[in-house]
């Protein structure tokens, strides 16, 4: 299992976190997401290390925006 947080901008409340983890879910692999709306930041837990562009592809489809680790 892997484990990784990258920083998101522009979530304010529950459905952009509700938006977020549905959208990272369907990453092929991905076992669990939790959004920290304060922290501004998703970590995903993988059965192997993801590629960053599938999870920016993921949270750009969710209508926000993957900073840089």
């Amino acid at each position: 299992m892997t484990t990784t947080t990258y920083p998101v901008t522009g979530m304010t409340c529950e459905h952009c976190a509700r938006s977020v983890t549905e959208e990272v879910s369907r990453i092929d692999g991905v076992t669990g997401v939790d959004v920290d709306l304060a922290g501004g930041s998703v970590t995903i837990t993988s059965t192997s290390e993801l590629a960053e562009a599938d999870v920016r592809a993921a949270v750009d489809e969710a209508g926000y925006t993957l900073g840089t680790r």
